[in-house]
């Protein structure tokens, strides 16, 4: 688990199939992700699953998102995709509507940056978001990721490439 300021990020087991079936099929969410959403609590369950089985092989890290006072997720962030070495890897987030704007995905995002360069020792985190996807962009450009407009996200045309680099990053920087 990651506590910060305001939220926990915990680990997602099978107590939140209701939030990852609210999270994962949300419109407002999915219309920038391409990806097959849940349609029932079925669905979820087996997402959640996998998730943890993906988890248990350091195949991935993956945290649900609550607020402190909070038993229910709001989202989820995660670090996937590992290059061969382990050196790479690329961040995933979504969070319901309700919570957008609020800093809550920013305060996420640096304890993740920090777990990332500080525990696993990564050089490189990549994150992909739709062109039109503006929070996100904003989101990404706010911790000093910087576009790869060289580099492309293989099977998502409409995807931007976003990275940072581990060269001395200060999570100070993004107060």
């Amino acid at each position: 688990m990651i506590e910060t300021e305001r939220l926990l990020l915990k680990e997602i087991n099978e107590s939140y199939v209701n939030d990852i079936l609210k999270i994962r099929s949300n419109e407002i969410i999915n219309q920038y992700v391409q990806r097959v959403s849940p349609k029932n609590n079925y669905d979820a369950l087996q997402f959640i699953l996998t998730i943890k089985e993906r988890t248990k092989s350091n195949q991935t890290f993956y945290w649900g998102i609550s607020l402190k006072d909070q038993l229910n997720l709001i989202g989820t962030i995660c670090l996937w995709n590992f290059s061969e070495d382990r050196t790479v890897a690329e961040v995933g987030y979504e969070l319901l509507p309700d919570f957008h704007n609020k800093g809550i995905m920013s305060e996420a995002l640096k304890a993740v940056i920090n777990f990332a360069f500080n525990n696993l020792f990564l050089k490189e985190i990549v994150a992909m978001t739709h062109r039109y996807n503006d929070n996100s962009k904003k989101l990404l450009l706010k911790h000093n990721f910087v576009l790869e407009e060289e580099r492309i996200d293989e099977g998502f045309p409409d995807n931007l490439v976003f990275s940072l680099k581990n060269d001395g990053y200060n999570s100070k920087s993004l107060q």
